[in-house]
Order: C-alpha cells, then structure tokens, then sequence
C-alpha cells in the first residue's frame, strides 16, 4: 500500500465490530494535485489506502492486504468535502468492510481480506488527527 497521509478526522463512532469516522477531505490534499488537471478528484487508491490504515489500526491487523474484494468508485470525492469512512470487522474470515459516503450518497465501497496470520490482535487508539500507528 501506498503510504498517505490521513486526513482530519473530525468525529468517531466506535463499535464491537464497527467504526466510523467523519473526514475532512481538505482541498490542499497533496493527492490532488495533477488528479486531474479539469477537475480535483480523491484517487481511488489514497481511499484504499486510507480504510486499510484505519481499519488494522482499530481492528489489530497488520496492513499486509491478501487481497481486494468487490471494490466500488461509484461517485468521485472532491476537495473540500466531508465524507463518512465505515469499516466493519468479520474477524471470523480477517476481512474488513468499508463504505465512503455522505447521508443516502454512496462514494466507494468493498472488502478487504487479510492473511489470517496478519492479525497482531491489538487494538489502537486513533487521535483525532489520525497519528497512531498500525
């Protein structure tokens, strides 16, 4: 994966199994510069990026992704917007849901699988800016 930055977190809701977090997606984002020229878009990756870190940093996995799973862009993220990033935990099978969206409107979703040994099974706490480590 690749090594972004996490945006501001400005709320979250914390589960057993579930998490959200409500984002800033600040329009002086490094990963929008150049994507695209027309029109800033959030690329797909950096969202990827950004559900697996806060996902094994909640859930205690290890960022060692086994492989992507229905993985949806349906509409794009621009700057400047809020957006709510939910991740669940289906640690019988070491997979993570996520879903990018905004009220009914829906930005990107799929699942991730880990290797069922990638689990380090300790949880950690995210700060508000997104610091803790995985």
């Amino acid at each position: 994966m690749i090594k972004s930055s996490l945006p501001p977190i400005l709320h979250s809701n914390i589960g057993i199994d579930t998490i959200e977090f409500r984002l800033l997606v600040a329009a002086d984002l490094e990963y929008f510069k150049g994507h695209f020229p027309e029109q800033a878009v959030l690329p797909g990756v950096t969202q990827l990026d950004w559900a697996v870190r806060l996902g094994c940093q909640h859930f205690g996995y290890s960022e060692a992704v086994a492989n992507l799973e229905v993985l949806k862009f349906q509409q794009l993220i621009l700057p400047g917007q809020e957006v709510t990033l939910s991740i669940s935990n289906n640690a019988a099978k070491a997979k993570l849901t996520f879903a990018y969206s905004d009220g009914d409107k829906r930005y990107a979703s799929g699942r991730i699988a880990f290797d069922a040994s990638s689990w380090v099974n300790q949880s950690s706490d995210v700060n508000n800016n997104g610091a803790s480590q995985c």
